[in-house]
């Protein structure tokens, strides 16, 4: 795995993030923008709560394009951070300046009115440009397409490992091929009833209409599957062959690179793919105390370079991320892990299927009635 400082090094050669080639691509608005970024400048702070590593943040590219404004970060995962704002405004201290997760904490932290309109904060021509976007649009996570931006969709497969020496991924067309009897007593599944990462993948299955409720319900009573809720152990269950196949299994690659005969599951199947923005949306909290940086900010990370950084950064950590700006290169993502032609997807970020309540409800109830 190459270090942060390497992928650095790469980058400089290819990319100008300085303010300079900001200003020169913002023709109509350079007086605003100017003014903005000098008010930045005075301001001297900003503030993200991010969801996992940032590691665009991380590699110090932002700040050597704004040395005078000093970034902190504070990461976590999604439902500590939402619940460490909300405390903290409980406590009058309004502290983050800007919010980047997945789309559940953001559903919930603009519901309770806590971040400002972005839209009117993207400032510079090339943002702004949504020809340059996927499906030549800007996309929202909220319904008014005011107050939260996503800024990567990547294919959703299931989060499904197997074990490389008893499963032959050739053998699959339809998700029902999973359920099949020789794989029943072989299976591993998150045991999603408190919630976690796995309720994404899950929500393409319960809502997808060749799947549904019944797919659920068969995968956790009637494959007499073994429920796990620590994601270490079930890759070593899926290691060292204790099981075949587990469910809702997250950091695949990592057990891979370190030797494990296992495998994440990746190609498109009958009952088309999910598709997830995992935690790539970004807002602005309201009442920040860094309101100008946070709009350089914003502009800055949705440009066309520093998106290219990030996606790229992102893809030499083998954690690859696809960006939703079509003008960078997408060549170097691996091809199960970038959005295809001809590919049905569905869209989990999508409002109609974006409640893992549903779902979570009935794994609770399928579980009970088995004595689980």
């Amino acid at each position: 795995m190459k270090s942060v400082i390497t992928v650095l090094l790469f980058l400089i050669p290819f990319f100008d993030l300085s303010p300079a080639s900001f200003a020169a691509e913002s023709t109509g608005s350079r007086g605003d923008w100017e003014k903005v970024v000098e008010a930045a400048k005075k301001e001297g702070q900003l503030t993200i709560y991010h969801w996992g590593t940032p590691l665009i943040l991380d590699a110090g590219i932002f700040q050597r394009a704004y040395p005078e404004i000093k970034l902190t970060t504070v990461t976590g995962v999604g439902t500590q951070l939402m619940q460490r704002i909300m405390a903290e405004r409980r406590g009058e201290k309004f502290i983050p300046d800007i919010y980047i997760a997945g789309i559940a904490t953001m559903t919930l932290l603009n519901q309770a009115k806590t971040f400002d309109a972005i839209k009117p904060a993207l400032m510079l021509p090339e943002v702004i440009d949504e020809s340059r976007w996927w499906k030549g649009k800007h996309l929202y996570g909220d319904l008014e397409r005011t107050n939260i931006v996503t800024f990567v969709k990547n294919p959703d497969y299931g989060s499904i490992a197997i074990n490389t020496k008893l499963v032959d991924p050739k053998e699959f067309r339809s998700y029902w091929d999973f359920l099949q009897p020789k794989w029943k007593s072989k299976i591993t599944v998150q045991d999603l009833r408190g919630g976690g990462p796995g309720t994404t993948p899950l929500r393409f299955m319960y809502y997808n209409p060749d799947l549904g409720p019944k797919f659920v319900r068969q995968l956790y009573s009637g494959m007499d599957a073994t429920l796990y809720r620590d994601n270490r152990l079930a890759l070593d269950w899926i290691g060292s062959g204790k099981f075949a196949i587990a469910f809702y299994v997250q950091k695949v690659e990592e057990a891979e690179e370190k030797g494990l005969s296992v495998q994440q599951f990746k190609q498109p199947l009958k009952e088309g793919v999910g598709l997830s923005s995992s935690v790539g949306h970004i807002a602005l909290l309201n009442r920040a105390p860094h309101p100008n940086a946070a709009k350089v900010f914003v502009n800055w990370f949705l440009s066309r370079e520093a998106q290219a950084a990030h996606q790229r950064i992102y893809v030499d950590h083998k954690a690859p991320v696809d960006s939703l700006r079509i003008d960078i290169p997408k060549d170097y993502i691996p091809l199960s892990d970038r959005r295809q032609e001809g590919v049905t997807y569905m869209d989990l970020d999508n409002q109609k299927v974006s409640d893992p309540n549903p779902p979570l409800q009935l794994i609770k109830d399928t579980l009970s009635e088995s004595g689980k």
